[in-house]
């Protein structure tokens, strides 16, 4: 009976280890857009009309612009519940190291522009970093979509409503403020719509070997 005691209380503390390495994986979910609340909790780049309207943040007018976190974050998660247009150029930017010029070669740029005029770094694809196949098989345009996008070190993975779009091995920028995109359409011409309804990020830290 102690023979057997001794292996149940063992079982218990290493359950309960597990369960301490894994809850130190990653932290709590922070809600930073939630329906058409959330624009203090970035500032604005560029003349885009962001605004709440209709349950979510939207833009639709403008030469181009950025909503920028506030805070800045190195490893995360991000979960993003947005609605574009077939002729919508977004896109969420992450790891930014300049919070006032913000481009593809500053920040890993994860498009969202389904008639993008280079196809392989449309919708699903981050910018000049890991394309997708053409033509595009994921695309936003008319509904709306769940992107799911993961920075731990220089691994950087997205999914668009769970279909995962790009895996690759980036180390050029290590943290930095992420942004959310209005841009202008093919040619200079007014794009369309963007809204976002739910963003929510959350750290995260390594995982210790052994478990």
């Amino acid at each position: 009976m102690k023979r057997y005691g001794f292996v149940a209380a063992a079982i218990v503390v290493a359950v309960a280890g597990c369960a301490q390495m894994r809850a130190m994986t990653g932290g709590s979910w922070e809600t930073l857009v939630d329906g058409d609340k959330g624009l203090e909790n970035f500032s604005r780049v560029g003349d885009a009309n962001w605004r709440a309207e209709g349950g979510a943040i939207v833009a639709d007018r403008g030469k181009g612009g950025h909503l920028v976190s506030n805070k800045t974050y190195g490893d995360f998660e991000i979960r993003a519940e947005f609605w574009a247009e077939t002729d919508t150029n977004s896109g969420i930017f992450i790891r930014c190291n300049d919070r006032t010029k913000i481009t593809a070669v500053n920040c890993y740029e994860v498009n969202i522009w389904d008639i993008r005029p280079e196809p392989k770094y449309g919708t699903g694809a981050i910018v000049d970093v890991a394309a997708v196949a053409v033509p595009i098989a994921n695309k936003a345009g008319g509904r709306w979509n769940t992107y799911e996008i993961t920075a731990k070190g220089s691994q950087l993975t997205v999914k668009l409503n769970d279909v995962q779009t790009v895996s690759v091995q980036d180390g050029k920028l290590a943290s930095g403020p992420f942004t959310l995109q209005y841009g202008p359409g093919v040619q200079n011409a007014q794009g369309g719509v963007i809204k976002f309804r739910k963003v929510q990020i959350r750290p995260l830290e390594a995982t210790k070997a052994g478990y």
